[in-house]
């Protein structure tokens, strides 16, 4: 079997209803949409979040919190992760996002100080928390602010 010879199941579809040709059709002239009102128009009907004419809920609710748009998204690894990596190696956010440690760079990598580092490795972030600094210089590694 190949992908043009595959069909739908029989039975499993329709055909579309055809609107608008002729009395005999039983969905001529009004096109069983009835006459006039506003569900008969083109474009016609309530719009989403309608509640019959009641205030609706996206209006009741107070408007709360703000979204800074200057915010920065740092991708983040804790240290003990790092350990997995040869000695002596150079890591930065592309290796880590290579070895799928990250999935996006975003504005840059921090390095967080969770777990243990007993290699000596040369990390290359745009942040560094104090613990994590203090680890992968205890090991012999170098830390690189980028």
């Amino acid at each position: 079997m190949k992908l043009h010879e595959l069909k739908p199941a029989k039975g499993s579809t329709t055909a579309p209803k055809r609107l608008g040709r002729g009395v005999g059709s039983g969905l001529g002239k009004t096109s069983g949409r009835g006459h006039k009102g506003a569900k008969a128009r083109s474009g016609g009907g309530k719009g989403p979040g309608f509640e019959g004419g009641q205030m609706p809920l996206t209006r009741r609710l107070p408007k709360m919190g703000f979204t800074n748009i200057f915010k920065k998204k740092y991708a983040t690894v804790n240290v003990a992760t790092l350990e997995r990596f040869e000695n002596g190696s150079v890591i930065n956010a592309q290796v880590l996002k290579e070895a799928g440690l990250i999935k996006q760079i975003g504005d840059g990598l921090k390095i967080l100080g969770g777990g243990e580092l007993t290699k000596k490795l040369n990390v290359q972030a745009v942040k560094f928390t104090a613990s994590a600094k203090e680890k992968i210089e205890a090991a012999g590694g170098k830390v690189e602010e980028v």
